[in-house]
């Protein structure tokens, strides 16, 4: 277990070696006041160090667990989308909601509900937290979703139980806009509560992590 304070951060960034697929990290950011919410998050290498945004906003405090992706992204792909390869997909979705959860609840004593629990992404990963949101509503109670790639797209037949879903793209990024706000269509056509946010800039721009406070407040109150 590696335990460290990045530059920035008040709080604690904790990183935990699993398992799974070989050998698969987890960084988790530990806010510094005892957390009133929970983020799981994909791609978690980059992510869990946005911590710094919400220290600097008026949000509840947060933390922040993410799931490394991979560099290889065929694989992060089949990993993240579950139309591609339906196996890898399941594996990863076994490993990221059962066991990363039941690790950071035991690890971390953070027992919340799926109301103070969301799962966030960004293009791939924005799929990812679409879909696990969609399978998993008993577990997360929103999804952040920022630029979500096209190979997992909304079908004509929702859950009957959808989780609050806040969605973002960029202006730069038609592709992914389009997917965007396709999904926020089809959710609110389900009768799903879906904000949908247009920022300037374009696909890895500055917007997915300034986004992060704000769908935080949106979700758990500021």
């Amino acid at each position: 277990m590696d335990d460290q304070t990045a530059a920035g951060i008040t709080g604690e960034l904790v990183t935990e070696t699993f398992e799974y697929d070989g050998g698969r990290q987890v960084t988790v950011y530990v806010p510094p006041d005892p957390p009133e919410a929970v983020v799981f998050a994909g791609d978690g290498q980059g992510i869990s160090q946005w911590g710094r945004y919400l220290e600097a906003a008026e949000v509840p405090s947060t933390m922040i667990v993410g799931v490394h992706g991979l560099a290889d992204e065929t694989r992060r792909l089949q990993e993240y989308s579950p139309v591609f390869d339906a196996e890898r997909f399941a594996a990863h979705e076994r490993f990221f909601v059962e066991d990363v959860g039941r690790w950071a609840r035991s690890r971390f004593g953070v027992a919340l509900p799926a109301e103070r629990t969301a799962v966030f992404g960004v293009s791939a990963g924005g799929e990812l937290a679409l879909a696990l949101g969609l399978r998993h509503p008993d577990v997360y109670g929103a999804v952040f979703s920022g630029s979500p790639g096209a190979g997992y797209k909304p079908t004509g037949v929702m859950p009957s139980w959808i989780p609050r879903v806040y969605l973002v793209a960029g202006t730069l990024e038609p592709f992914f806009h389009d997917n965007a706000t396709r999904w926020a269509v089809a959710l609110r056509d389900a009768g799903a509560d879906v904000v949908m946010t247009e920022r300037a800039g374009s696909h890895g721009g500055a917007f997915w992590r300034e986004e992060l406070p704000l769908m935080v407040a949106w979700a758990f109150g500021r």
